[in-house]
């Protein structure tokens, strides 16, 4: 009883309030660096996977203090709002490296080859997810449902590889689009490390600690 009533709703959010505005810096450094391509799609971009992730942190939170998603939209609005943030995410993506595109200028192998290598894996990781973790649990179904955190751990299909295959690898998809034969584009190439950075800000400032609260230290 005593470990849950250690977390709050503002714990790990310091680092992950500094360590936002640090990628944001870095970000608008790099962005800067690149000539300031497309501004407003650029930073619509950014801002979709900073809207996510804050929505989550204050779903999980306060329906962990308090129920208050299952006593307003329920597990199943949560859920629509949850990936419609997650499919806005490859669409912005995508979006920017169609405008951005060849301004790497790669050869047309060597990025086909990256694209590939890239999307093999991330394409793996959506499958897993879908045939042995599922899709409910994957956007924090045991926040909201006590039966969820009875269940063991995954270690099948990209699961034999990394407990969190869904950051590791899922997010190879980013670069993917980035490196792919039809964009090659710097601008994307540059969302994709914010991405693929602030979901790991994601893991140990809001996620590791709620992981720790349901099923304690050692997790």
């Amino acid at each position: 009883m005593s470990q849950r009533a250690s977390i709050g709703i503002f714990s790990g959010q310091l680092m992950h309030l500094i360590g936002l505005t640090l990628l944001l810096t870095l970000t608008w450094y790099g962005w800067c660096s690149i000539s300031n391509p497309y501004p407003l799609l650029f930073w619509i971009t950014i801002s979709i996977p900073v809207a996510h992730q804050i929505f989550v942190w204050i779903s999980w939170r306060t329906e962990l203090k308090s129920k208050v998603i299952s006593k307003s939209i329920g597990f199943k609005g949560y859920q629509i709002l949850f990936f419609i943030f997650l499919i806005a995410r490859p669409i912005s993506h995508l979006s920017l490296a169609w405008v951005d595109q060849n301004s790497l200028g790669l050869n047309l192998i060597l990025r086909v080859l990256i694209a590939v290598a890239f999307f093999i894996p991330a394409m793996y990781t959506m499958y897993s997810v879908k045939k042995y973790f599922s899709f409910p649990r994957a956007a924090g179904a045991d926040h909201f449902d006590v039966k969820y955190r009875d269940m063991p751990l995954v270690k099948k299909g990209m699961f034999k590889f990394s407990n969190n295959s869904m950051y590791v690898f899922g997010f190879f998809m980013f670069w993917a689009i980035a490196f792919a034969f039809a964009f090659d584009s710097k601008a994307a190439l540059l969302t994709s490390a914010f991405a693929h950075l602030y979901i790991w800000l994601h893991y140990y400032a809001t996620e590791k600690p709620d992981m720790n609260y349901l099923y304690g230290p050692d997790y």
